[in-house]
């Protein structure tokens, strides 16, 4: 999503369960080197992919989280906030946080639509 506008750019999805930066890494979604990227911890690995991404740091049991490590986190995750509201919007059409029932080659058509009528209410 566009963070100044708030409107879904490109979406991706695929059958069954699959993680978040596998899918990422599936869909070969080219990314403009320029654009910075704020993603969760759960895109380890994609500064190999895109060299201007931020991801907060994890804590491990040798090694805990400084102040100045949690303090970045927090920035990172309060930027991430117009995303995960995108998402929740996105949820209330059911279509993504109930199971889908229907034929799924229309998936992909649906949930398009759902984005352009979010997109639609956002402006």
């Amino acid at each position: 999503m566009d963070k100044k506008t708030k409107q879904v750019i490109c979406t991706a999805f695929a059958n069954g369960k699959r993680h978040d930066f596998r899918l990422f890494k599936e869909s070969k979604t080219k990314i403009n080197p320029d654009i910075k990227l704020i993603t969760d911890t759960g895109y380890q690995g994609i500064q190999k992919l895109h060299s201007k991404s931020e991801l907060p740091k994890k804590k491990t049991k040798k090694n805990p989280l400084t102040k100045e490590d949690k303090k970045k986190n927090r920035k990172l995750s309060s930027a991430r906030v117009a995303n995960e509201n995108v998402i929740g919007m996105i949820k209330r059409f059911k279509i993504i946080s109930d199971k889908y029932r229907n034929r799924r080659k229309r998936f992909g058509l649906r949930f398009n639509l759902v984005s352009a009528i979010y997109n639609m209410e956002s402006v």
